[in-house]
């Protein structure tokens, strides 16, 4: 409170001395009142206007106010003021300053007086101050109250439907400090997932959920997801309880601290769910899959190999032996089988697929794997080639041709058609990618050449081959 306010207020004077202002005349000392505010009123004990004193660009049509009563010049609602003001004694305690807004051209004008007497009552000063400025502070000041207060509100509705969601969502959902893993809220389905009581997994670390085996690949998770998004999930193992878990994790900021969503999964639910996405995936590709049994007969296949085989269904080819669909008999799957025996998988043979009663031979291009196991299973990808080789220009045979070419023909076509009325250069190309097609096996170089044992021996000695191979077969 300013000091005259506060003066009149506890019913004293301005100063402590009564002195100090005593050579002050009458015409300064009003001169004073009249500068004190930006609008001074001079009435008579009535109320009347006698004077005013204001800037009239600030204050216009006030001019207007001289003659008329105080009341005359405000608002209806400030009239009430006005009448109070002036009933009470300006030295009473009741006296105070009030705000009373005046009417004018431009629109209303909020002013603050307080009324002062003079003269021993015979005149008084009403001392006014502009409130526009503090209005336009005020009307700021609440609407960005206003504003906070949506705001506010609109955050604690979504609050309450995140929250609402995080509590009755099914999946498991830990929300987890990065810096010190320890977890800081806990939705229900996890505290059912980790058989914990309700609310006691706040507070507690990550890692000392998991296995000691497991957290040190848990620590090296949380810190590879901070840095890329490209993390595939972890499994670990539980400490108190004996089961598997898949761990999803996010990492954010909030505030300048790190946090990182943790979403659990059962492993087995994963693995489920995995496997039934990936038999969607190969029952819809492109090129053909079929899977035998030990005994090399079909037990599955997609509809790209159905397709292949003439079958209207799985049920026509299941339990049947897969010579009869692949490969010549007697040659490429016995060749094959021997790879994937001792490699447990074979890439990239050229070989032929028959269709179901038919002699028609397709060529494909076939890649193999063998499972392990006292019963082990074969998966086979098979690619038609036959589109590709028609694209290939055509090429005499009895015209040379490069390595590759020659090595594409060898298992396709017998020697005695691929090196007619040729060189013995293109006849010793053959053999060697014979040899090298069988894994050196000479036995079975010779039966996919077309050729005795003792007629291949001949060539290799004959193009000083014998280095080649061992001498077992």
């Amino acid at each position: 409170m300013a000091e005259p306010e506060r003066a009149l207020a506890d019913k004293t004077p301005f100063t402590r001395s009564e002195s100090a202002f005593n050579d002050i005349g009458s015409a300064d000392a009003l001169r004073l009142v009249f500068a004190a505010g930006d609008v001074t009123l001079s009435l008579d004990p009535d109320g009347h206007i006698l004077d005013v004193a204001a800037n009239r660009q600030d204050f216009p049509g006030c001019d207007s106010w001289i003659g008329q009563h105080f009341n005359a010049t405000v608002t209806v609602e400030s009239r009430s003021k006005v009448k109070d003001m002036l009933q009470v004694e300006p030295g009473e305690a009741g006296n105070r300053w009030r705000q009373i807004n005046h009417t004018s051209p431009a629109g209303d004008i909020p002013v603050r007086y307080l009324l002062i007497s003079l003269a021993g009552g015979k005149r008084l000063v009403a001392v006014g101050r502009d409130m526009r400025g503090a209005m336009v502070l005020q009307q700021r000041l609440l609407q960005a109250q206003q504003s906070l207060e949506r705001d506010y509100m609109r955050l604690r509705q979504i609050e309450t439907r995140y929250r609402l969601l995080f509590d009755l969502s099914s999946e498991p959902v830990l929300l987890v400090e990065a810096d010190s893993q320890r977890i800081q809220e806990a939705n229900p389905a996890a505290h059912a997932l980790l058989e914990a009581r309700p609310g006691s997994l706040v507070g507690s670390k990550l890692s000392g959920l998991v296995a000691r085996s497991s957290r040190d690949a848990l620590i090296a998770y949380l810190g590879a997801v901070l840095t890329t998004s490209e993390v595939s999930p972890l499994t670990v193992d539980l400490e108190r309880v004996r089961q598997q878990l898949t761990i999803s994790a996010t990492g954010f900021r909030q505030l300048g601290g790190r946090y990182l969503l943790v979403r659990l999964g059962s492993a087995i639910a994963r693995t489920t769910e995995g496997a039934a996405t990936l038999l969607d995936i190969v029952e819809r590709m492109p090129d053909a899959f079929v899977v035998a049994n030990s005994d090399m007969r079909i037990i599955a296949a997609n509809i790209a190999f159905l397709e292949l085989a003439r079958a209207a269904s799985l049920d026509q080819i299941r339990g049947r032996p897969l010579g009869e669909f692949v490969g010549r008999p007697g040659i490429d799957l016995d060749l094959i089988e021997g790879q994937l025996t001792k490699y447990g998988l074979a890439r990239n043979v050229s070989t032929v697929v028959r269709a179901r009663d038919s002699e028609i031979e397709e060529p494909v291009e076939l890649s193999a794997v063998r499972t392990s196991g006292d019963s082990p299973c074969y998966g086979f990808a098979i690619r038609e080639i036959g589109r590709r080789l028609r694209d290939l220009p055509p090429t005499p045979l009895d015209l040379p041709r490069s390595v590759e070419q020659l090595t594409e023909l060898v298992g396709r076509a017998s020697l005695k058609e691929i090196v007619r009325e040729s060189t013995d250069l293109i006849e010793r190309l053959c053999i060697e990618a014979a040899l090298a097609y069988t894994s050196d096996n000479r036995a079975s170089a010779a039966e996919i050449l077309g050729l005795s044992r003792q007629s291949l021996y001949s060539k290799l000695h004959r193009y000083g081959l014998g280095n080649l191979v061992g001498e077992s077969e």
